[in-house]
């Protein structure tokens, strides 16, 4: 039975790889500060929950005493903190992969898998993007890119540390991964949580603000397929290779925005607003090396919008009082 320790496990996407872990049999302990997880997230699932900020050495160091796996999924996610905290993005992502990597130096862990992000391709060079294309950050004054740049700043931490220091690591760049409870600083539940709004002070076709004009393009991913792809990379992965985990189905803002409003029964159109500044015009991964590793997606975006709009509509009264655009 492998031990493992999964920093942010608490996380929409940590805990969905926690609950997996488990199922497969392994015992798994989580380091979370709940500043954005949630303990509730992993009600009856039996782990070993650490409270503990990344940023703090010694609770890494203690957190990952005696396990053989680390994965490192802790940071601050959601683009509204892109732009308003990025000196807490930036701390959280630097501080906690070097406090990740002297842990497992500490005590010998000898695999690391690091979360990584699309965000690290900013406007890529190709569509569908493969995961040797150039990384850059166009502008050190744009908050936006603090993301960004902790991750490629992991990326090269963990890289370079595993190339003689570590038996494995790998690095994998998550695409826009979505489902219920995924947080409320994403475009699905704003869009939803608008959406909504309208739908109770609106009668016949929703007109839907957005930023852009709804030609702009991402490839979501159902939770369930992405920690598919996960423990398909902690099977098979290479050592220092990285992975792109998501779908190669690229949909248009205008399609979500229509096919969010279809799950209350309503048609819509989108207002065109400003783009963000940074924003991706598209954003779509090659995920060739995935499918090599046997990996294959098999929730569809309007099955698994239905399930996600149902649960952000039930909760929308817990919905924080400022979620952006």
């Amino acid at each position: 039975m492998k031990s493992v320790l999964v920093t942010g496990g608490s996380g929409f996407i940590g805990s969905a790889l926690v609950r997996r872990l488990v199922s497969l049999g392994e015992r798994v302990r989580v380091l979370d500060d709940a500043s954005r997880g949630r303990s509730e997230r992993l009600e009856g699932v039996d782990v070993e929950l650490v409270r503990g900020d990344v940023r703090d050495a010694e609770a890494v160091a203690r957190a990952a005493k005696g396990v053989d796996r680390i994965w490192h999924l802790a940071a601050v996610n959601g683009t509204e903190f892109f732009y308003t905290k990025p000196d807490v993005v930036l701390e959280v992502g630097i501080k906690g992969i070097t406090n990740v990597i002297d842990a497992a130096l500490r005590h010998d862990v000898g695999e690391l898998l690091v979360a990584s992000s699309s965000e690290v391709y900013q406007t890529p060079p190709h569509v569908p993007t493969a995961e040797d294309v150039p990384l850059s950050i166009p502008d050190p004054h744009n908050p936006r890119y603090s993301y960004a740049a902790s991750k490629i700043a992991s990326e090269m931490l963990a890289l370079n540390f595993g190339r003689k220091r570590l038996r494995r690591v790998v690095v994998f760049r998550p695409h826009n991964v979505y489902g219920p409870d995924m947080g409320w600083e994403h475009v699905i539940p704003q869009l939803t949580l608008r959406i909504r709004d309208l739908v109770a002070s609106t009668r016949g076709t929703l007109r839907v603000p957005i930023q852009g004009d709804g030609s702009e393009t991402r490839a979501f991913v159902h939770v369930d397929d992405a920690v598919d792809g996960l423990v398909r990379i902690a099977e098979a992965g290479e050592h220092l290779a990285i992975y792109n985990v998501g779908t190669d189905v690229e949909t248009r803002i205008d399609a979500l925005v229509r096919a969010i409003a279809r799950s209350f029964d309503r048609e819509a159109e989108v207002v065109a607003g400003p783009t963000a500044s940074g924003g991706t015009k598209r954003r779509c991964p090659d995920i060739g090396r995935l499918l090599a590793l046997g990996y294959r997606p098999h929730v569809s975006l309007d099955e698994g919008l239905r399930a996600t709009v149902r649960w952000y509509d039930a909760h929308a009264q817990d919905a924080p009082a400022r979620v952006s655009a």
